[in-house]
């Protein structure tokens, strides 16, 4: 081979020109805002009756009845403050903590011990006592109401606090079984073993080791718990008739009947009762998606 010809410059490869697809990229943006545009109207579709409510809680009866959907000309605050008073809602959201706060704790206690007991293989029959819970999901609340009527009575607790929080107990029980189960089946086993190879007893493994990694899942049942304890109406309606005892779902109803004119007072009302619950979801938002997200992909 000569020189020259080893000096040759080496042929330059073809240079590719990249062509954008713009049928591609319009497609693709098309599909991008049909998207944002579905999510923003279900957005303004769930959040058009509370705005309606809120605002409504905050106008003159005579402003409603000349425009419902507009927003208030002046801001009646003292709607708010004479429901709060007058409508006994004090009262009515003070039984609800108090019913809501044991029930969420009984029933978190509870289902921890039991979802973990059954989680773990220690005793024959495991299963079948995990089905026997189960039926609790099963059986609809009215083929039972009335028997638990009379159970309560039996027990004399009829027309107290513990008509109510009881019942509730029970009845939340199954879920929180169901749902702990479910998260402590997910748990690495070989955690607990170590830890008792270590010399951990049972109570140890279960608290230092298994219990903090199911926090998620707990988050998610007292969140679920709380949401459902706070809506409650059937239970307090049968069980708790006295009028200083009542939770706030059965109170709203007898408020609705003592302001059936007063539309401003019954928006001012309603704005108290789920402002509560909405704020409880607000701050526990972040641990209730992550519950959910580690009880989605685990087995």
């Amino acid at each position: 081979m000569s020189i020259s010809a080893a000096r040759e410059p080496a042929a330059s490869k073809p240079r590719v020109v990249r062509q954008i697809d713009w049928t591609q990229r319009l497609r693709r943006w098309g599909w991008q805002v049909a998207k944002y545009a579905i999510l923003i109207f279900f957005l303004w579709v769930f959040v058009q009756p509370f705005i309606w409510i809120w605002s409504s809680a905050l106008k003159s009866t005579q402003e409603i009845a000349a425009d419902p959907f507009a927003l208030p000309k002046e801001w009646h605050w003292e709607n708010l403050a004479n429901a709060w008073t007058l409508g006994r809602f004090d009262r009515y959201i003070g039984n609800t903590i108090i019913y809501s706060v044991i029930v969420v704790l009984g029933v978190c206690a509870i289902a921890c011990l039991a979802g973990y007991a059954l989680a773990t293989p220690h005793f024959p029959g495991q299963n079948l006592i995990f089905l026997l819970f189960l039926l609790g999901l099963m059986v609809p609340f009215q083929s039972i109401m009335i028997p638990m009527y009379y159970l309560v009575r039996d027990l004399k607790i009829l027309g107290t606090r513990w008509a109510m929080i009881i019942p509730s107990i029970a009845l939340g029980l199954p879920f929180g079984i169901f749902l702990m189960r479910a998260f402590f089946r997910g748990l690495p086993l070989e955690l607990a073993d170590a830890a008792r190879i270590d010399g951990c007893t049972e109570w140890g493994v279960f608290g230092r080791v298994m219990l903090p990694l199911a926090m998620p899942g707990l988050t998610t049942l007292a969140v679920f718990q709380f949401m459902g304890t706070w809506n409650s109406f059937a239970i307090p309606l049968i069980l708790v008739q006295r009028e200083e005892l009542r939770p706030v779902a059965l109170g709203i109803m007898f408020y609705f009947g003592r302001y059936t004119s007063d539309r401003a007072m019954i928006a001012a009302g309603v704005t108290l009762a789920v402002l509560p619950i909405i704020l409880m979801y607000l701050l526990m938002n972040r641990q209730f998606v992550r519950g959910i997200t580690a009880g989605a992909v685990r087995g």
